[in-house]
């Protein structure tokens, strides 16, 4: 089954008493689908590449941008503006030639997710939103697949192995017995609205492909019913247990779900978006020059603020409560963060429990206001 060079290559697995050929062998067979060539995706990929994952596909609807590079450690500078499912693949073929690489350049939803996962035997969640990971999740139980899971957010990450059937037959928790219901829409945000320590995506996706390798090859025990966390800043690492719970609505005692749903909606972006009043970077630019009496308030943290700011007050996100009666009631006020997430948060806020009306979210932030004014200011 395998050739003079890759048994060469294997070596150092093959030669471990409790790894060994057999263990390669189903590395070699297994199919695995990485959801996501991002920060946790790129240690994930190349590490499943290097050990001989036989089969990867790889789906991802983005392209490299600069701002990736610090964490992304598989693109560099010369695959600027290139789809993150081709700069990948030629990067782990480099890496690994003895492997078969099928990309999906799109993004994952309910309307390909099943014909996606549907020939893969592992499926390996690299998302930094919510909607994505219960979609994932879903499509894993309705499709009875081992759902690999890590998430990052600044100094911390986590890992889980879900949906998994052990050797007694025994099948583990998944995403809803961790995650009942989402969090409110907003009140988390990705890494592009939060920020992320580079080396933390290196750190959690190398123990995810090491969840992938384990659950493929059955050496080792998974961590299935368990949960681990990770602390980058005091070192500190952690691992709860997890049951399944009898309410789950996929494959509790009663379910409810048995097709997948509208994750947007379920996760509370879809109501939220249809209630809020949002302008364009171009209605505000017209604001600006008409003289329109308004007030804008900045929702990003002070060190976002004092990279690059168009003025206004700043109000974190957080403090938005504490500080509602800094807010004008009487003329227009315009809320701006990096990419629209966490204002639309701080409306959402602001008129569910103090009622304002006269609110206004900056659409697509200010990242967005500065590429389609081309202002001269610095992108993050």
């Amino acid at each position: 089954m395998f050739s003079k060079e890759e048994l060469l290559r294997y070596n150092r697995h093959i030669i471990m008493p409790d790894f060994g050929i057999a263990a390669q062998e189903k590395l070699k067979k297994a199919r695995v689908l990485v959801i996501g060539a991002g920060g946790l995706g790129s240690p994930l990929l190349l590490y499943l590449a290097a050990a001989g994952v036989g089969h990867i596909g790889i789906v991802d609807g983005d392209v490299v941008e600069d701002s990736n590079l610090h964490r992304q450690v598989l693109f560099g500078v010369d695959e600027m503006g290139t789809p993150k499912v081709e700069a990948a693949r030629k990067r782990l073929l480099s890496l690994n030639p003895y492997i078969e690489i099928v990309v999906h350049q799109t993004f994952f939803t309910s309307a390909n997710a099943m014909d996606l996962a549907r020939d893969y035997d592992v499926v390996a969640d690299g998302t930094d939103n919510f909607p994505t990971r219960y979609l994932v999740n879903d499509v894993c139980v309705l499709l009875d697949k081992p759902n690999v899971y890590a998430s990052i957010y600044q100094f911390e990450g986590h890992v889980s192995v879900f949906n998994y059937v052990n050797e007694h037959g025994e099948r583990g928790p998944n995403y809803r017995d961790l995650y009942p219901t989402p969090p409110e829409a907003g009140a988390v945000p990705n890494c592009a609205e939060a920020g992320v320590l580079g080396v933390l995506p290196g750190i959690i996706g190398s123990l995810q492909a090491l969840e992938v390798i384990k659950v493929l090859t059955q050496i080792g025990e998974p961590l299935s019913g368990r949960f681990y966390t990770f602390d980058a800043l005091s070192f500190e690492s952690r691992t709860f247990k997890l049951k399944r719970d009898p309410a789950n609505p996929l494959n509790g005692d009663n379910p409810s779900i048995s097709k997948l749903i509208d994750y947007e909606q379920f996760c509370g972006m879809k109501k939220a978006s249809a209630q809020i009043k949002e302008i364009t970077a171009d209605e505000f630019q017209e604001w600006q020059e008409e003289g329109t009496d308004m007030q804008l308030i900045d929702v990003r943290e002070p060190s976002e603020f004092e990279l690059v700011n168009i003025g206004g007050s700043l109000i974190p996100l957080s403090q938005i409560p504490d500080n509602n009666d800094k807010i004008d009631r009487h003329r227009k006020v315009v809320f701006i963060c990096k990419s629209g997430v966490r204002s639309h948060r701080a409306i959402e806020i602001l008129e569910e429990k103090y009622g304002f009306d006269n609110l206004y979210n900056l659409k697509g932030g200010l990242i967005n206001l500065i590429l389609e004014a081309d202002l001269d200011l610095p992108t993050y």
